[in-house]
């Protein structure tokens, strides 16, 4: 028993986790942790990325949203170092569905290394504090979540308020939440602020998820024109271009149709350099001319209107060159699709960031990994506790069943195996006592220290009815110092009667091991399938198929077939056990049985020849029957 609390202890030691090292205020009950892993084994970025605004997706599989305000106002963002605070937006949150967009300011990402951020929570008395201002670098002067209503103008998420000039007309699913969509009607019009007016071989960046339903022909994505120069991103039948003043790039990876790719294009003051997916596809050598005016996503810029100009006089000198109109303006086939996360920043951003936010932004991304969630108390939820909090509710009812299942059998297990090695203690005690009975088979009745001390013995009770069939037949006038052979094979019958009750309550209730050890992996089986699909069904709706947001889910969801393992497989070792033990104890009833009769048989039974004679003395009455009825008929006649 020593042994196996020992062993209980370690098994515990290793799956419980972890005391928290620090602990950044005290006011927050939990904390999860969240990595961003940019080594070999997660997302290598191929250089710096710098400061990075990094995507957090919440749901189901990786997070509960249990002790969470309804909200989201408790989150909180810490630095590895437990006392830096990072800024953060949340473009979405939704504990009902169980799915939150979060976006999280990382001062440093650096490529082939790991680092550990916290989120906090569990504080409902906690004020809000996201600010999309503050999570986005001063150098951004545009971003768009599209995380507004339909028929209302984008809201640029940062301190430069450059919100659309008109509306979207439809919201779609996106990458990231919501998207515009765009139907091939009048584009969505950004301002001509002071913070997006770019200058004379300037730097800039433009970024954004993109999806080309229908690829055809030439369409625009972004375009700026002002006082003949333009700077135009778009596709040619599919094969996306950036072009500077008529001036356009080579044709690179063609976009996949009705499906959502990253765009990206920015420009250092001699290069523009165009990605698609986080990788460059072309460049150009060229500077980008001052721009200042109006923008345009999903179509061109739409032309000035013409003033009436008073007209010409004929010139007097026929060397005087005659005025030249503008020459005409290219037509774009409407842009048909969706548009996603745009972004324009005033500075060229580096190639690392470009691949770092195509790669982890979209559905699958291994450069933020999510962690174990923690207590403040120290113990903290750990690995093993990570699971539980991941389990969902219709698999918790498939593993209460099988906790109900274990604790019965375990319980069923622990009495057997004690009564039956309580019978088995006390048969060895008798079987020392009757040795020394010899011929004398009435010794032991009479003894009540031994009924005592022999009273769980099952070989007692079956001497003991055996005694009593001898002594009622001695009472009813039976001479039992000669007993013929019936006689025995009754009182055989009496003891075996007696030994099949005692194998009956041997083997009682081990039709409930075997069911455990039938039924219970089926069960857990049932578990693992519900959870599985829950887990499906909120990865779907959270858009997230990688394996970071799946693993969590998944591994609880085995948690229900491991469950029932851990029932099935004790209760087989149990079941196996016990009816050994059970075969060996019946096999003593049985041995004991034919003991006592052989030596009945011994002291008590008859000769051979009165065993003779008494079988003749039984036949006898029937030998004379025949004899008197045929008499009758002689006497009859007299």
């Amino acid at each position: 028993m020593q042994r196996l609390l020992m062993l209980l202890l370690t098994v515990l030691a290793g799956v419980l986790p972890s005391a928290a090292n620090a602990w950044w205020q005290p006011d927050w009950q939990y904390r999860k942790q969240i990595t961003v892993d940019s080594t070999a084994q997660g997302m290598p970025l191929g250089g710096p990325a710098g400061r990075t605004p990094l995507l957090v997706r919440l749901h189901t599989g990786n997070f509960t949203f249990d002790g969470i305000n309804e909200k989201g106002a408790d989150i909180r963002f810490v630095a590895a170092d437990d006392q830096t605070v990072l800024n953060h937006q949340l473009e979405s949150f939704d504990p009902l569905l169980g799915m939150a967009l979060v976006w999280v300011d990382v001062p440093e990402v650096a490529d082939g290394q790991r680092q550990d951020i916290w989120m906090y929570y569990g504080n409902q008395k906690a004020p809000a504090s996201a600010n999309g201002q503050l999570s986005f670098d001063p150098n951004y002067t545009l971003v768009y979540h599209f995380d507004g209503a339909a028929g209302a103008p984008p809201r640029d998420t940062t301190a430069y308020s450059n919100h659309g000039q008109t509306p979207t007309a439809a919201m779609v699913d996106g990458v990231i939440g919501r998207a515009a969509q765009f139907t091939g009607a009048a584009p969505l019009m950004l301002p001509a602020s002071p913070s997006l007016a770019i200058p004379a071989a300037g730097a800039f960046t433009f970024s954004a998820w993109v999806r080309a339903d229908q690829p055809a022909g030439e369409q625009l994505i972004y375009a700026r024109r002002d006082a003949g120069n333009a700077l135009l991103i778009g596709i040619n039948q599919g094969v996306p271009f950036v072009e500077v003043n008529g001036q356009r790039s080579q044709p690179g990876q063609p976009l996949t149709p009705a499906a959502w790719q990253h765009l990206a294009v920015t420009a250092d003051g001699s290069q523009v350099h165009l990605y698609v997916n986080g990788r460059a596809t072309a460049s150009l050598a060229a500077s980008l001319p001052p721009l200042g005016t109006t923008a345009a996503l999903g179509g061109d810029v739409p032309m000035p209107p013409v003033s009436a100009a008073t007209p010409a006089t004929p010139a007097a000198d026929a060397t005087t060159p005659a005025e030249t109109a503008p020459a005409p303006r290219p037509t774009y086939t409407p842009f048909v699709g969706a548009i996603d996360e745009v972004r324009l920043s005033k500075v060229a951003r580096p190639a690392a960031l470009i691949y770092a936010d195509a790669a982890s932004q979209g559905a699958e991304s291994r450069l933020v990994a999510y962690g174990a969630d923690e207590e403040q108390s120290g113990f903290g939820f750990g690995g093993l506790g990570f699971l539980l909090n991941a389990v969902p509710i219709d698999a918790w009812i498939i593993i209460g069943v099988l906790v109900l299942m274990m604790v019965q059998s375990w319980i069923i297990m622990f009495k057997k195996s004690r009564n039956v090695a309580r019978v088995a203690r006390a048969n060895e005690s008798f079987r020392e006592a009757f040795a020394t009975v010899g011929q004398r088979l009435e010794l032991l009745a009479d003894d009540k220290a031994l009924a005592t001390r022999v009273e769980h013995a099952s070989l007692w009770r079956l001497y003991r009815v055996a005694i009593n069939e001898i002594r009622t037949r001695r009472a009813q006038g039976a001479d039992t110092t000669s007993i013929s052979t019936a006689t025995i094979e009754a009182i055989r019958a009496s003891m075996d009667a007696v030994r099949t009750k005692e194998n009956l309550a041997l083997g009682s209730k081990l039709g409930s091991l075997s069911n455990a050890i039938a039924g219970g992996p089926y069960i857990g089986l049932l578990g693992t399938v519900l959870g599985i699909m829950v887990v499906f069904l909120g990865t779907a709706m959270a858009g997230d198929v990688n394996i970071n947001a799946i693993a969590p889910g998944m591994a609880a969801a085995l948690l229900a077939t491991a469950m029932g393992l851990f029932v099935a497989i004790p209760a087989l070792f149990g079941y196996n056990r016990l009816v050994s033990r059970n075969k060996e104890v019946s096999a003593d009833m049985r041995v004991f049985v034919d003991e006592f009769v052989t030596r009945l048989a011994e002291v008590h039974g008859e000769t051979q020849a009165q065993e003779a004679a008494h079988q003749q003395a039984v036949r006898a009455p029937a030998v004379s029957r025949p004899a008197v009825r045929d008499v009758q008929p002689a006497s009859a006649e007299a």
